[in-house]
């Protein structure tokens, strides 16, 4: 009986065999396509294992097999396919394909434009094991591959998709280049890369690109990348033409700008109409709002990392624009082809040149400059210098001057140690500086503000699923806060210098990042920072050690009585800090698409902006912790549920978050911050919190896409008494914060009509800032002086305005040569005037208390012309 059981086996195995197809295929084909072919031909029935999609494409070559028997297809199968085919009875069995699994392999590579410039931030994904990775700064990626067949897609924003199959059996090094694609022409489809990064555990990151930032309609018609953030959730700012932004309910000089890593103190032109950052050179940004990795400190709100482009290795290009307000120029090319580039961009305002024919005696004007050169030593080691030089100026009847501009400039080297290893080392310098003269008084003030620093940061990849990061950062600061110049020998002002300060910033930082299972990641790290306040700087005692005083018979805060002073020497410590901030990150994948993520971090912030006023200003000054100024401690905690939706055209991000700062700044009623040598004497250390809700949703492939972002948040201030009889600022009771917006929504759309023409709305309406209205008047002098209720607890109206704008190409085709395209745009189409400050005041003519509204934009458009060879 066995032996006919056998015999019956054998014979239905060869009548199977001996079955003949005829099958085509080819990179379009699918699986489920390929099934149809055969099961036409044969009485074949297919099983299939789960982790195999039979929609997707598995095969990257074009064959033709014509009457061929099925074993022999079978074996021309698994030869040309990622995935394994087998015969059992008359069902061809499908899985994927067993990999050896003692050794891994290692695939690595740079992914480059057609300049030969590195793509930052491309997603190489290995499509059979559903991971990858993303491009660093240099456009390196490295990822353990066992051996075996895998399809390597490479995909990033304005550039085409990449996929080829990469057959591993050892280490080995794959350059890719893409080629640039902002538009597939024929179908007018936009590619985007904007899908969550559903693994990765790092949170509250916003990341915008070149592309996405100058689609985004702005005053005057120029993209602005800080203007291009005020979209993203939980970012705001103190209204239109104001300088800085608001984080998650932060304080403007709660937040670390850099740009190639070194830190930038101010970040406007034109008191906020323009931003310090040129669109044209930077590359992209990376706005961190919490969850901020270890590498990271200094700050308490926010991290927004801004880089440049690298020039051009191969050959030189010109762009620029003409623009209302304002024109710029770029040129770049190789220093030394393949080894040497450089990168300058310039930007100059002529508004001033049209405001001299007029009778307007006022001008206001700024220009900047941005370089970058880079330089490949060997295949290891590459240097890289990025500088900036901008300044402002602004002048009313020449009775008024006020000048003000940064100045950076950062050298790195790079090294690659191999694979697993690389570091950069960094030194930079960065300084602030802001002049006010005024003629009637025959007087200049000047301040500034000088940092000195370096960085040195290691990458290690111990293994695949765990990798480490650490380094070192050393900062010294030069802060001077004010000096008084008479301009004229019968000047009647004495010249004043306000004592300068010193600090020294140090940290030490250490970063895991570690995959627990396919579902589970963690990232968590520890920094440890030191402060050290240094002379050399004589610094006031006073009665009873409190620089400032509570007078219960007026119910107000005075300024303190100094008794003496002590005297520091040069490089004394005065005072010094130390303060451990652990970072933690965790996501858990509940499939390819969606996942959790929490985050905790606390950072420590040891430099303050001195104002009390809710926007910053150019005459904002900087200052150190001290005996009197403690610096604030942050913690931030944050969860968050992230979703990517058919094949990652639509995603979803959603976040709840906690902030609750420590020793944040207060000031006592009518604190006088310009010009003050002991500005103890009007400061009060309380506490803040925020707390709220992020939404965001994105649409990121085809003709229509862009984005909705809401925030629903509340930002408080609390400054307690300091004894039982002491009431504290607004009673000791929490009060809204001067950041504080209930409600910020944004809508970003952008739709490709043609190959010739886009057009781009941007849609912003958020809650009015809060502000102290007057609730009475006293007379005094013949006058009516307001008298103001408690602190912030009024509101100015809701803010809100529309703007659109359209992109002409007139020759999209044209890929050489001379390309250029017009931008039309309206900033506020219908016309709201939107209010910047209230102001309580008395009628000249009619005695009348009033109150005035200020509003600095109606209905602004703009038109430029962008050209690049």
């Amino acid at each position: 009986m066995k032996h006919i059981i056998l015999a019956c086996f054998s014979l239905f195995s060869l009548r199977m065999f001996s079955q003949n197809v005829t099958v085509a295929v080819d990179s379009k084909i699918t699986l489920k396509e390929l099934f149809k072919q055969i099961e036409n031909q044969t009485d074949l029935n297919f099983s299939v294992a789960d982790q195999i999609d039979t929609n997707q494409k598995y095969f990257t070559k074009e064959d033709i097999y014509k009457d061929t028997p099925i074993n022999e297809l079978v074996v021309a199968l698994n030869k040309s396919s990622s995935i394994e085919f087998s015969i059992a009875g008359n069902s061809i069995l499908v899985k994927q394909k067993t990999l050896n699994t003692t050794k891994k392999s290692k695939l690595s590579g740079q992914v480059l434009d057609e300049s030969n410039q590195p793509v930052i931030g491309a997603n190489v994904f290995i499509k059979e094991l559903a991971r990858g990775v993303v491009t660093d700064a240099n456009g390196m990626f490295s990822i353990e591959l066992e051996k075996g067949s895998y399809t390597v897609r490479i995909r990033s924003m304005g550039f085409k998709n990449i996929e080829e199959l990469v057959t591993i059996s050892d280490d080995m090094t794959m350059n890719f280049v893409m080629k640039d694609d902002s538009q597939q022409l024929e179908q007018v489809i936009i590619i985007g890369t904007k899908a969550v990064d559903i693994k990765n555990p790092q949170m509250s990151v916003n990341k915008l690109n070149m592309e996405e930032i100058k689609r985004i309609p702005v005053v005057m018609g120029e993209a602005d990348p800080l203007k291009a953030i005020l979209t993203l959730p939980g970012v705001t700012n103190g209204g239109e033409a104001s300088s800085g932004f608001n984080v998650r309910g932060g304080a403007a000089d709660q937040n670390l700008i850099l740009l190639d890593g070194a830190p930038v103190y101010n970040d406007s032109h034109l008191f906020g109409f323009f931003s310090v950052f040129n669109a044209d050179i930077v590359s992209g940004l990376d706005l961190y709002k919490g969850g901020i990795p270890s590498k990271f400190g200094g700050r308490v709100s926010s991290v927004l990392d801004v880089s440049q482009q690298t020039g051009n290795f191969e050959e030189y290009k010109i762009n620029g624009g003409i623009g209302t307000a304002s024109s710029r120029l770029l040129v770049q090319g190789p220093v030394k082809k393949d080894k040497g580039s450089f990168i300058i961009a310039g930007r100059a305002s002529y508004a001033h040149l049209f405001l001299k024919v007029t009778d307007i005696k006022s001008t206001a004007m700024f220009y900047d400059l941005n370089a970058k050169f880079n330089y490949r030593l060997s295949a290891n080691n590459t240097l890289a210098f990025s500088g900036y030089l901008g300044n402002d100026t602004f002048e009313i009847s020449k009775r008024f001057t006020n000048s003000y501009g940064n100045t950076m400039g950062i050298l790195n080297w790079t090294h690659k140690f191999s694979d697993k290893l690389d570091t950069k080392l960094g030194v930079f310098y960065s300084d602030y500086k802001f002049s006010l003269g005024i003629e009637m008084e025959d007087f200049e003030w000047k301040s500034a503000i000088k940092s000195y620093g370096l960085k040195y940061n290691w990458n290690h990849s111990l293994s695949e699923k765990f990798k480490l990061n650490y380094g070192i950062d050393g900062l010294y600061y030069n802060f001077n806060p004010g000096v008084l110049e008479p301009t004229t020998s019968d000047s009647q002002v004495n010249y004043r210098q306000l004592d300068k300060k010193f600090a020294l910033e140090t940290s030490a930082y250490i970063d895991f990042e570690h995959q627990i299972t396919k579902k589970l990641n963690l990232r968590y790290g520890l920094r440890y920072s030191m402060f050290y306040r240094l002379g050399a700087e004589e610094i006031s005692t006073y009665e009873n050690d409190m620089a400032v005083v509570y007078n219960p018979i007026y119910d107000i805060y005075e300024q303190g009585t100094p008794t003496g002073t002590v005297s520091y020497g040069s490089g004394e410590v005065i005072s010094s800090f130390n303060n451990f901030e652990p970072r933690f990150a965790l996501s858990y994948a509940f499939n390819e698409n969606t996942s959790v993520k929490a985050s905790y971090n606390r950072m420590a912030q040891y430099v303050h902006i001195l104002s009390n006023y809710q926007s910053l200003s150019p005459m904002n000054v900087w200052t150190p912790s001290g005996p009197f100024t403690k610096p604030q401690l942050l913690d931030q905690y944050a969860v968050g549920y992230f979703k990517n939706f058919k094949d990652n055209d639509y995603s979803f991000e959603g976040e709840l978050f906690y902030k609750n700062v420590q020793n944040r700044m207060d000031y006592i009623d009518d604190a006088s911050i310009l010009g003050n040598n002991n500005i103890e004497r009007v400061i009060l250390n309380g506490k803040a919190r925020s707390y709220g809700a992020e939404l965001l949703f994105r649409k990121n492939t085809g003709r229509f896409t862009g984005w909705i972002s809401y925030t629903l948040s509340k930002t408080e201030q609390k400054t307690p008494g300091r004894t039982a009889d002491e009431p504290g600022i607004a009673n000791g009771n929490w009060y809204l914060s001067g950041y504080d917006k209930l409600h910020n929504l944004n809508i970003v759309t952008s739709y490709a009509l043609s190959p010739k023409w886009s057009f781009n709305t941007n849609f912003a309406l958020q809650s009015g800032q809060p502000v102290t209205y007057s609730n009475g008047y006293y007379e005094f002098g013949g006058r009516n002086i307001p008298n103001y209720g408690v602190r912030n607890a009024n509101r100015l109206p809701v803010y809100h305005h529309l703007d659109i704008a359209a992109t002409y190409t007139p020759k999209p085709d044209k890929k050489k040569g001379w390309q250029s395209y017009w931008v039309f745009s309206i900033y506020n189409v219908y016309g709201r005037k939107n209010a910047a400050s209230m102001t309580f005041t008395t009628n000249d003519d009619t005695g009348d208390n009033e109150t005035r509204k200020l509003s600095i934009y109606g209905f602004v458009p703009g038109i430029s012309y962008n050209f690049k060879f």
